[in-house]
């Protein structure tokens, strides 16, 4: 049946449709401690093609699991049938007066951003909304820090569009649509409102469900949406929230907006220990009209965090057993603000401190110990045994049973032998708990189960949440009917049967009669190297990453290594398992490897900061294969220079000849073939501009370390000027003296020899380049530059490894124009809106700040960027040999900018450039153009 299921859908979705094993495997994955491998894999770009698939899958009884970010940690996200993936197509922002319409594929940080300038925000704020989606937000209902149960989706949700079991489109904003269901679903609606009805007559129950409900609690279904509502829009509206995509497909939410508070303050109160906090969380919890959040960290979470940077001062005096309590206030008016501080300084007076207790206001101070909460779990995970599996879960209690859940669990721990750890949203009663079985291990395995069976007991027993906000998933479907008792356990089974009666909406999750299936497909482990070892898979990393549509996401690609490690360590392998090594160890060429931008992006948002390029750089490192060649161009770099730049002009024969779009479709036909460069529309000319020393008689120098990139490119647009040219004429109008090295000719950062010289030091010419300057200009004062920010990137780690060097001032060129060069300027600014892209080496190396305000020096207008692009993906020579990478990256950025009628664009990176220019059919130049341009 599979087989003539993907026949179908590929008939309407063609490469959208993923069953390489390689693929399979890879989505497989998310944050949960599962591992399941769906049969297939679909994106679907638009509510008709989900419509089909979901068709598809009744007439071939195929389950179906949705899924978007696949940051949920229980076991809700994952399929062993069918996975479909809706990120891409489905980002979708509508903002209104007073809500927001997001498709489900808009990162819930994406939908803040947008409603920032109204000074507003959406509800839910779970610890993971940079990375996770709205359809992932919606469908746990996620709360988190500050939201509880006041501003969580069920409270704060306006409308819906819902895809059901039989292909039926259902807007709850829409009058005609509800009225369309009530008209042609006669069945269904009979069915859900006699159902109500039930409810409503057992007023025991109806009590036990707002008594449930008024704490977090995602438990089961939605039940308060019967107690709460009486018709059958409202009921529909709030009855998918926290379903986990096993009631229907929720293509697009709309919220209501709330208030952002333009002040906040915040404290760090620490504790001598959980029980001395519990009772602060108490006093907390009772004001919290004025307290927006209360987040509890214990000893183990505070010791993680303590080699970070920046950490505050306060935890290098905490002991053992010691803990803290983040706490935020906010208001729109100061004097108001400081009034609620007063009052709760002196609420807490009876509950000793560790520390005084101090309240910042500091953004960037609060921003870090926010970063600090929002990373406990991967942050915690780092210190995890070798070879055991991460399980974290939520409880909830009562605010006046909280201090007595947190003692139980503590026993627990001891009971069941798990160094556990506990942090979570205290205002609310919300723990979260961290233990590390090495499930390898019989004896641990069996202890996990017990501490499971125990903790839903003793949650149970003091009328709590065995889920709180992470969902029901796989990992608490076994107590759904322990916590809600066998009536109310019969009405969630009900509810499933009346929204998906042939259970093909994401099976096992919330409903299920299997007792184990928390315990059953956890994730196999095995050690790999150590860089990466402490990756939980959590996803953070792949919103940023270049090549997460076309091929893999930085965890996914640690996913299939650590598969590639584990299956050829074993030593009786089945036919099976021998098959999948090899179809792993065949494709991951190209996914694993080719297809890395090596950009390190991954590294910057990693909360653990795990550089996902050293796998590709690694294994290219790791064959002898091209160093000879390597070894070649190194020494004779001023010749192959000259060879690349006669192949620059042979291109722009070509274009000449045969006109640029002809050119680059035969280019690309090539490259498919037999893996030659491409040609693109905007390919560069070959620069045949004379560099020479120019004096202006100052005492100020520069010297010019122009990349080798830039010697071989000259700019094919209006302003066909070579950069060394423009950089010249600035230094000539601000009075410097710029001297270029006299063997710049046979000079290179090095970057393009990273992957070998990890072997060989003396492949890479950078150290022979550097040596050379700093005799060439012993004696004088100066500042070497460079006008390729990768390149300047590459330079700062050389510099920044070597002790020889350590007196050389370097700087990119934007950095250098912004201190030396704009003060001595007299600028006109132009008065239209200019594009602006930061590559990231000026983010990972600090010099976007410096490009930014560049810009914004040189027009009256406004810059506009694409925030969501965070790596071109051009990555050197990858843009020529592997321009799928480049394409699909700048994809979001191509469609943005078409709507932005900019006449000009800048950016710091001719081979950036070079992509950006193709995609959005905007000339894009170096920032120094444009102020060369508006300068006199």
């Amino acid at each position: 049946m599979i087989t003539q299921f993907i026949d179908e859908c590929k008939s309407f979705m063609s490469e959208r449709v993923y069953d390489r094993y390689i693929e399979r495997f890879a989505y497989g994955i998310d944050a949960s401690c599962y591992r399941y491998i769906p049969k297939l894999v679909l994106k679907p770009r638009d509510e008709n093609e989900v419509q089909k698939i979901i068709l598809l899958s009744q007439k071939y009884h195929i389950p179906l699991t949705f899924r978007a970010s696949g940051t949920s940690l229980s076991g809700q996200a994952c399929s062993d049938s069918v996975l479909v993936v809706c990120m891409k197509h489905w980002d979708s922002i509508e903002v209104k007066e007073d809500s927001i319409i997001c498709g489900c594929g808009v990162i819930g940080v994406e939908a803040n951003n947008s409603l920032k300038p109204l000074g507003k925000k959406i509800g839910p704020d779970p610890a993971t909304i940079s990375n996770a989606s709205i359809g992932g937000i919606f469908s746990n209902n996620s709360s988190g820090m500050c939201c509880g149960v006041k501003q969580n989706s069920y409270q704060t949700i306006k409308s819906i569009r819902v895809i059901m079991h039989d292909g039926f489109l259902f807007d709850t904003a829409d009058k005609a649509s509800v009225d369309e269901f009530i008209k042609t679903h006669p069945a269904m609606v009979h069915e859900i409102m006699s159902l109500r009805e039930e409810i409503m007559a057992d007023s025991a129950l109806c009590s036990e469900i707002k008594r449930k409900f008024a704490i977090k609690n995602t438990t089961g279904y939605g039940l308060n949406s019967f107690v709460d509502f009486d018709n059958i829009r409202d009921i529909l509206n709030h009855i998918f929230i926290g379903a986990e995509g096993t009631l229907g497909f929720i293509s697009r939410v709309e919220y209501y907006s709330v208030e952002d508070f333009n002040y906040k303050a915040c404290a760090l109160l620490f504790y001598e220990d959980l029980v001395a906090a519990s009772h602060a969380i108490e006093i907390l919890a009772n004001n919290d009209d004025i307290v927006s959040a209360a987040e509890i960290m214990d000893y183990a979470c505070l010791k993680s965090i303590i080699s970070l940077q920046g950490i505050p001062r306060e935890l290098e005096r905490i002991k053992e057993g010691n803990c803290c309590i983040l706490i935020q206030l906010e208001s729109n008016d100061m004097q108001s603000l400081q009034s609620r501080i007063d009052f709760i300084r002196t609420q807490l007076e009876a509950i000793p401190t560790l520390f005084d207790i101090r309240f910042s206001f500091d953004k960037k101070e609060q921003d870090s110990w926010w970063k600090i909460r929002k990373g406990i779990l991967p942050l915690s995970v780092a210190n995890k045994r070798k070879g055991s599996t991460v399980i974290t879960e939520d409880i909830c209690f009562e605010i006046k049973n909280f201090a007595r859940g947190i003692e139980g669990l503590i026993e627990l721990f001891k009971t069941y032998e798990f160094d556990g750890i506990v942090f979570g949203h205290a205002l609310s009663g919300n723990v979260h708990f961290i233990i590390t079985p090495l499930l390898d291990d019989e004896k641990e395995v069996e202890n996990f189960a017990k501490f499971m069976d125990s903790m839903a007991k003793l949650v149970v027993s003091l009328k709590g949440s065995t889920k709180a906000e992470h969902g029901t998933g796989r990992m608490v479907a076994p107590f759904v009917e322990l916590e809600w008792g066998a009536k109310a356990y019969a009405i969630n089974k009900r509810i499933k049967k009346i929204f998906d009666p042939h259970n093909l909406f994401n099976p096992d999750v919330i409903i299920c009669d299997d007792p184990n299936i928390h315990i059953k497909n956890l994730k196999p482990t095995h050690s790999i190297d150590e860089f990466m070892d402490s990756c939980m898979e959590c996803g953070f990393c792949e919103k940023v990453c270049p090549s997460k549509e076309i091929t893999l996401s930085p965890r996914q690609r640690i996913a299939v290594y650590r598969e590639i490690q584990r299956l050829e360590s074993k030593n009786n392998k089945t036919q099976s398992e021998i098959e999948e090594l090899q179809s792993l160890k065949q494709d991951y060429k190209y996914y694993g490897v080719q297809t890395c931008a090596t950009c390190s992006m991954c590294y910057m948002i990693c909360p653990l900061e795990i550089d996902t390029a050293k796998i590709a750089t690694n294994i290219n490192n790791a064959h002898a294969k091209g160093i000879g060649v390597a070894r070649s161009i190194s020494n004779n770099l001023g010749t192959a220079i000259k060879f690349a730049k006669f192949g620059v002009k042979m291109a722009n024969t070509a274009q000449a000849l045969l006109g640029r779009e002809n050119t680059k479709n035969m280019s690309l036909y090539l490259n498919k073939k037999i893996g030659t460069p491409i040609i693109p529309v905007s390919m560069p000319k070959s620069n045949a501009y004379k560099l020479e020393n120019r004096e202006n008689g100052s005492e100020e120098n520069v010297v010019y370390f122009t990349s080798c990139l830039n010697r071989i490119f000259a700019p094919n647009t209006k302003d066909a000027r070579s950069i060394q040219e423009v950089f010249e004429s600035l230094c000539n109008k601000a009075k410097i003296n710029c001297y270029y090295p006299k063997n710049i000719s046979k000079m290179c950062c090095g970057k393009a020899f990273k992957d070998f010289s990890l072997k060989d030091k003396t492949l890479n010419p950078i150290y022979q380049s550097l040596q050379e300057i700093k005799q060439e200009f012993s004696g004088k004062k100066y500042v070497v530059v460079c006008d390729h920010s990768a390149c300047s990137g590459e330079i700062i780690a050389k510099l920044r490894e070597s002790d020889e060097f350590c007196d050389m001032k370097f700087q990119d060129v934007s950095e250098f124009v912004w201190t030396n060069i704009i003060p001595r300027l007299n600028i006109q600014p132009l008065s239209e809106d200019v594009g602006l892209y930061m590559v990231c080496s000026s983010k990972k190396y600090g010099f976007s700040e410096y490009l930014k305000s560049i810009a914004q020096a040189c027009t009256k207008g406004a810059t506009i960027e694409h925030l969501q692009t965070h790596c071109c993906g051009f990555a050197g020579n990858k843009g020529f040999t592997t321009p799928e990478l480049n394409a699909s990256a700048l994809d979001g950025l191509g469609s943005y900018f078409a709507t932005q009628n900019l006449k000009c664009a800048y950016s710091s990176s001719s081979t950036c450039e070079i992509g950006l220019s193709n995609k959005t059919n905007i000339q894009w130049q170096h920032i120094i153009y444009l102020l060369d341009e508006v300068s006199g």
